[in-house]
C-alpha cells in the first residue's frame, strides 16, 4: 500500500491540473496500481506549528480521516482544536501537521514526527484519555488511518 500527499497553494492551481494535466498523466499509469482511493481536503488549521510541505525533519506520518455524524461536526472541529492538536503539540518527537475538511463531514488528520520511536511516546493510555475528555466516540460515525514511513526517494 502507498500513500500519495499532495498539497496545493491554492484550489486555482489544483482546478487548473485537473482540467489540463491529469487525464494525461493517469492515462500513463494506467495498469500500475488498482483500488485508489482520491480526496481533496481543505485546510482548516495548523497542528502546533503553521504547516509546511517539507518532509526533510520527519521520517513519519500519521494520517487519520475521521466521518463525523454530521449534528457533531462542530463539537469534533472545537474538540481536535482545543483538546486533540494542543497535547499533539506537547509531544516529544511531533513536528507539525494539518486538520483538513472535505465535504460530507470528513476530515484529516495529518502529523509529522520525528521517526517512528517519538510517535510511539504518544501512548495509548494517553490517546485513551483525550479520547473521553474528547468524546470522540460520540463525535466519529467511522476512524481509518495509518502510520506512515516516510520514503526520501517518492519526495518531489
Amino acid at each position: 500500500m502507498a500513500h500519495i500527499f499532495s498539497f496545493w497553494e491554492s484550489r486555482a492551481f489544483y482546478d487548473s491540473f485537473m482540467a489540463r494535466s491529469h487525464d494525461r498523466l493517469a492515462a500513463a499509469q494506467a495498469g500500475t496500481f488498482k483500488d485508489a482511493q482520491v480526496r481533496l481536503f481543505d485546510h482548516r488549521f495548523d497542528i502546533k506549528t503553521g504547516f509546511e510541505p517539507r518532509f526533510t525533519d520527519a521520517d513519519v506520518l500519521r494520517v487519520a480521516l475521521c466521518r463525523v455524524h454530521e449534528e457533531r461536526a462542530e463539537h469534533f472541529v472545537l474538540m481536535q482544536e482545543k483538546v486533540w492538536n494542543p497535547a499533539m503539540a506537547g509531544s516529544p518527537g511531533m513536528v507539525r501537521g494539518l486538520f483538513g475538511e472535505a465535504p460530507g463531514n470528513e476530515f484529516l488528520v495529518l502529523s509529522m514526527w520525528q521517526s517512528s520511536a517519538e510517535h510511539g511516546k504518544y501512548r495509548p493510555e494517553r490517546v485513551e484519555r483525550l479520547a473521553l475528555r474528547a468524546q470522540t466516540e460520540a463525535d466519529v460515525a467511522a476512524l481509518t488511518g495509518d502510520i506512515v514511513e516516510l520514503e526520501s526517494a517518492w519526495t518531489v
